[in-house]
């Protein structure tokens, strides 16, 4: 099932860590039960995805063991997609094919793949027989080695173009233009200039025709360009982000935060629309 994600307001992507490592502490829940309550109370808070992971992506992370990363996540996906309203959608964060074909067979709808489809063969074949939507998303490196003294002579030139060669991959394997979703992968192989460049020039990938997912929510260019070394201090630098987005126009917004990014999300839309309230 393919499914269309422009609309005129931004998707909220809730993030759900089934990690005990990942970079911002209060993301991390192990616990199925717990997993299954903070996805309802995101989706109460007005999440229309809830993106489910099961390996840290954080930059300098070590991998883990497949079966490690499906048993901590096919349960909470079963269970979760039994309880679901139709209108929410369950992703996948994962690069393995063998992990993606287990999620979708117990109920996902997206694979999100950090590495656009790189680092297993037999993920665009997955996709592919799924007929599901995929976030190809920019990475240089993998995450153990992607912040080792990242560089680019033209940021948004460069990412365009990595980006088209994936979605170039894709369809050549298979894959509908209409089941594809693009993130410039905002602290994936990148500076702190690199990323605010992405957010200054966004236009550069709505231009690209398809839905543009951003996933900025408390990363650590927040943290240098505020000076805060803490994850858990960054949520107005996140929700400041949010207010940019929207009025960019981006398709899907990936937060933490799922209330305070809908609220920020609904004034900016009001304000826009004004007439709305006469």
């Amino acid at each position: 099932m393919i499914l269309n994600f422009k609309e005129e307001k931004p998707i909220i992507m809730g993030i759900l860590n089934i990690t005990p490592d990942s970079f911002y502490e209060e993301s991390r829940v192990m616990d199925i039960k717990k997993a299954i309550k903070r996805a309802h109370k995101f989706i109460e808070e007005g999440a229309k995805i809830i993106d489910i992971g099961g390996q840290s992506t954080r930059p300098f992370s070590e991998e883990i063991e497949e079966e490690e990363e499906i048993k901590r996540v096919i349960p909470i996906i079963k269970e979760l997609s039994k309880e679901i309203p139709k209108d929410i959608y369950v992703s996948i964060d994962t690069y393995r094919s063998k992990v993606a074909k287990l999620a979708l067979d117990n109920g996902a709808h997206i694979v999100n793949d950090i590495s656009g489809l790189m680092f297993d063969k037999d993920m665009v074949k997955v996709v592919k027989d799924y007929n599901c939507n995929v976030v190809i998303m920019h990475i240089r490196g993998t995450p153990k080695n992607m912040q080792v003294n990242p560089y680019y002579e033209d940021t948004i030139s460069e990412i365009k173009n990595e980006l088209n060669q994936r979605i170039e991959y894709a369809l050549e394997n298979g894959i509908k233009k209409e089941q594809i979703i693009i993130d410039p992968g905002i602290g994936f192989g990148k500076r702190v200039y690199d990323n605010l460049i992405i957010l200054k020039y966004l236009e550069e990938f709505l231009e690209m025709d398809y839905p543009v997912l951003i996933g900025h929510s408390r990363k650590s260019f927040i943290g240098k360009v505020l000076n805060l070394d803490d994850p858990k201090d960054r949520l107005i630098g996140s929700i400041a982000v949010v207010a940019y987005l929207t009025l960019k126009g981006v398709h899907i917004i990936r937060t933490h935060d799922v209330l305070e990014t809908k609220q920020a999300i609904e004034m900016i839309y009001a304000i826009e629309n004004p007439e709305l309230y006469l």
